[in-house]
């Protein structure tokens, strides 16, 4: 078992996008079906394996592009010191006064720690200036316990 880092900033409006953080529908529209819809769900087939969009799921971070992983680490706790920097780095720039307090960026750390030891997955989200968003995520791999059928991304 190993653990994945995530990142991705970008504007708040671009986040919104959810059709495009979502994967398809297992099974394509019947025929018949709206060509819109039909077109629809070939755009979102087409672009979620490939849009750096954090998906909804955690866990479908494993299904994106490999450059998208910022690290991968074999131990949880190298994985939360890379969580706590990227935290640090990007704490001045969170709108809200109160997501910039420390102690409570200790206890995000803390916790992703404890949800990585127990197999889980993390993921954090801020409100940046400009309005722009930040999405953290470490992602347990090989397996991933939400979705084991997931592979992993940086293993041939």
């Amino acid at each position: 078992m190993h653990h994945h880092g995530y990142l991705w900033t970008g504007p708040k409006q671009r986040f919104d996008q959810e059709a495009l953080r979502r994967p398809p529908h297992p099974e394509p529209p019947p025929a018949g079906s709206r060509p819109e819809l039909i077109q629809r769900y070939r755009e979102v087939a087409a672009e979620f394996p490939v849009s750096d969009l954090p998906p909804l799921e955690t866990a479908y971070w494993l299904v994106k592009p490999r450059p998208l992983v910022r690290g991968m680490w074999g131990e949880a706790k190298e994985a939360v010191a890379w969580l706590g920097e990227q935290l640090a780095l990007h704490a001045p720039r969170f709108t809200s006064e109160a997501e910039r307090d420390v102690a409570r960026l200790a206890r995000l750390v803390d916790s992703a720690a404890e949800d990585l030891a127990a197999g889980g997955d993390v993921s954090y989200g801020f409100y940046l200036e400009r309005p722009s968003y930040l999405s953290l995520a470490l992602v347990t791999c090989s397996p991933n316990r939400a979705m084991p059928e997931l592979p992993c991304p940086v293993r041939e």
